[in-house]
């Protein structure tokens, strides 16, 4: 099984951090955050990783390589402009190849096993998400968990209100037809969703989306305080 780390965005949020720094190089707890992602996926035997690239390319790329140095190959795509997430993803597709794949947003931080992802098989499905209890920054979700499967807002489906961590499984036949250019991913699942295409599961365990300097540091720190250990 292959995987795609996402890490082509320009970090607006992140800034003054990120004028000189792709916010993925940013550390907590000593390591680059994209690093933790990739030591994860060598941990459970995901060795093939791509990693898209647009913002301070040079630099990201100069700093992780072909991968051996943390024992994976790294397939490299880089975009003149930023594709957004299914943009990118349709860019790397030759790379990804035709079975499923795990995706992983290079700017959020877990301690979620992706072990159970292997285990994902997508049959009928397009993708299976990994959801999380909604943060304070955002309330009401992006999504509707009930019985294993994913639903927008607009289904008015009973379960809970949950959002999408960033980690997910997915099968390159959501892409099937769509050109290349730029192009979100969220539209793609919603309509998955319409079409009873989409499993998820809610994670039991630590996620944050280090979408600020304020949550880095203190991510940082928690780490650092052994609460994740």
């Amino acid at each position: 099984m292959k995987a795609m780390i996402l890490a082509a965005g320009l970090g607006n949020r992140m800034r003054p951090l990120t004028l000189y720094k792709p916010k993925p190089l940013l550390e907590v707890g000593g390591k680059p955050l994209i690093v933790w992602h990739i030591e994860k996926l060598k941990d459970i035997g995901v060795t093939e990783i791509v990693i898209n690239s647009a913002w301070l390319a040079d630099v990201l790329i100069g700093a992780l390589g072909d991968g051996s140095q943390f024992g994976v190959n790294i397939r490299w795509t880089r975009e003149a402009e930023g594709l957004e997430t299914a943009g990118g993803i349709i860019n790397a597709l030759p790379l990804l190849g035709t079975e499923p794949f795990i995706l992983v947003n290079g700017d959020v931080w877990t301690t979620f096993d992706f072990a159970s992802l292997l285990d994902v098989r997508l049959e009928q499905d397009l993708a299976h998400l990994v959801f999380v209890k909604n943060p304070p920054q955002h309330e009401k979700g992006d999504f509707i968990l009930a019985s294993g499967r994913a639903y927008t807002f607009d289904q008015a489906h009973a379960g809970e209100p949950l959002t999408y961590s960033g980690v997910a499984v997915i099968h390159p036949k959501m892409f099937d037809g769509l050109e290349q250019g730029k192009r979100p991913l969220a539209p793609l699942l919603k309509q998955g969703m319409l079409d009873g295409k989409i499993s998820a599961e809610k994670m039991q365990a630590a996620w944050v989306d280090v979408g600020t300097p304020e949550r880095l540091s203190a991510l940082d720190l928690q780490i650092r305080e052994g609460m994740y250990a």
